[in-house]
């Protein structure tokens, strides 16, 4: 049969258009479906918008903090919510068209709209059908949030850039790290912030060093953080959301925003239909090469719920373009040392194994730790600690875990994710000679460690 594309990409977000480019520079024959918005999560709702707000929100400590450098004049002044707002928005719309112009560069057709499968080689959108060869299913996630007296009245990190205005008074129900950005982002800006989280710590699948660290830098930035608390309802009085809680507490709050996780985003594009199995939260099942059970049928990035990173998107999407499009003996994806950042204040950066995994994984390990109060903060009086941790194997001397928190972690990590991926051992950081006077030579010169 001769179909009307070698491959159909449903979903323009990072691991869609990256996929459906490498799969044109192939030679392939490719169409995407796009539905919302080009660039998907993380160019609308996700990393770049929140990395925006990141900065924004830290512009007033990085004033205050100038008053010790001789800048006497400076003042943070009235923070004007509007301009961040649409600056943000206006960068994201010249984003969206270089997403465009890098797929109409490499010849692939856009379809704008919703595409649903018909049969395993059909596809349904605004009334045409075309078929493909194969398809890709790369429609992402979604916020989720509970069913629960009162659930209308909050909103999820889709709705936060784009608020009318500006809360004096926010709650950031959720423990994961969009909840905890948000939290710093929302206090940053203004905002008198509450967070509530049901378990005992947040940051579930951190370090415990880290989460236990930032917990307390986040108190000293004036986050009130509410441990085991569950929110039973939530109700209207004028413009104030009133949420009471399991222990029969009540809070008030002018903006409730819940970041309590992210369901894959497979909801009516017929797979069910085709045969195509799902999880139970509607993740796609496939297999190591990213196939569903339906052979030419595959799914990458957040809609699979491996693991939810646009970079981890863009690798799946170049492993899968490879596998079907050249002559390479098919590969998988290593999902070992994924380098990850969380931009709350100050940032984390992570890469390798938490000292729980460490423990479980083998019979000892050694365990070097430094914290320290970074060198801006000598004049500014400032209490903000940095926090760094290496977890090392000593049967092998290898370097199996890597963890900061501090300003720029996520820069400093990934430099250190290259040198783990490349197998480097203490012995190795210890025979580097630091960059002085940085944050970053500290892991080069830790010593003592404990067991």
């Amino acid at each position: 049969m001769i179909y009307d594309f070698d491959l159909y990409v449903i979903g323009a977000g990072s691991g869609g258009v990256r996929a459906s480019r490498m799969a044109a520079g192939h030679g392939a024959r490719v169409a995407v479906a796009e539905s919302t918005y080009l660039g998907g999560t993380c160019v609308n709702v996700g990393c770049v918008p929140k990395k925006l707000f990141v900065y924004g929100s830290h512009y007033a400590e990085d004033i205050e903090d100038a008053h010790a450098y001789g800048w006497r004049e400076a003042s943070a002044g009235s923070f004007h919510w509007p301009t961040l707002r649409d600056n943000k928005s206006a960068e994201i719309e010249r984003l969206n068209g270089v997403y465009r112009g890098l797929l109409d560069g490499a010849g692939i057709t856009l379809h704008e709209g919703r595409a649903v499968l018909l049969d395993a080689h059909t596809i349904a959108l605004d009334g045409q059908t075309f078929t493909a060869q194969n398809i890709l299913v790369a429609t992402g996630s979604w916020p989720f949030v509970p069913e629960f007296p009162g659930r209308e009245h909050v909103i999820t990190s889709n709705d936060a850039f784009y608020l009318p205005e500006f809360p004096k008074r926010a709650v950031v129900v959720g423990g994961g790290y969009i909840a905890v950005e948000f939290a710093g982002i929302f206090a940053g800006l203004g905002a008198e912030t509450e967070l509530v989280y049901r378990g005992p710590m947040f940051l579930r699948g951190f370090d415990d060093t880290v989460r236990e660290f930032v917990a307390h830098e986040l108190r000293e930035k004036g986050i009130s953080l509410c441990f085991e608390r569950t929110v039973e309802r939530i109700s209207l009085e004028g413009d104030q959301r009133v949420l009471e809680f399991d222990d029969a507490s009540t809070t008030r709050a002018d903006l409730v925003l819940y970041a309590t996780g992210r369901r894959p985003n497979s909801v009516g594009l017929g797979l069910e239909q085709v045969g195509v199995e799902l999880s139970e939260t509607g993740a796609v099942l496939v297999d190591e090469h990213f196939r569903t059970n339906v052979p030419n049928i595959y799914a990458i990035g957040d809609v699979i719920d491996r693991v939810q990173l646009t970079p981890v998107a863009i690798a799946e999407g170049m492993v899968l373009s490879a596998n079907l499009f050249t002559d390479a003996k098919p590969r998988s994806l290593d999902y070992e040392n994924i380098a990850t950042a969380v931009f709350c204040q100050p940032n984390i950066g992570t890469v390798g194994l938490t000292e729980v995994e460490a423990r479980v994984r083998f019979d000892e390990i050694s365990v070097f730790e430094s914290r320290f109060r970074p060198m801006k903060h000598a004049l500014t009086g400032r209490e903000e600690r940095t926090l760094m941790k290496l977890i090392v194997n000593p049967q092998d001397d290898k370097v199996i875990g890597v963890h900061m928190v501090g300003p720029e972690a996520g820069e400093i990590i990934q430099g250190i994710a290259v040198a783990m991926q490349a197998g480097a051992t203490k012995a190795q950081f210890d025979q580097t000679i630091g960059i002085h006077p940085t944050a970053a030579e500290e892991f080069v010169t830790m010593r003592e460690a404990r067991t």
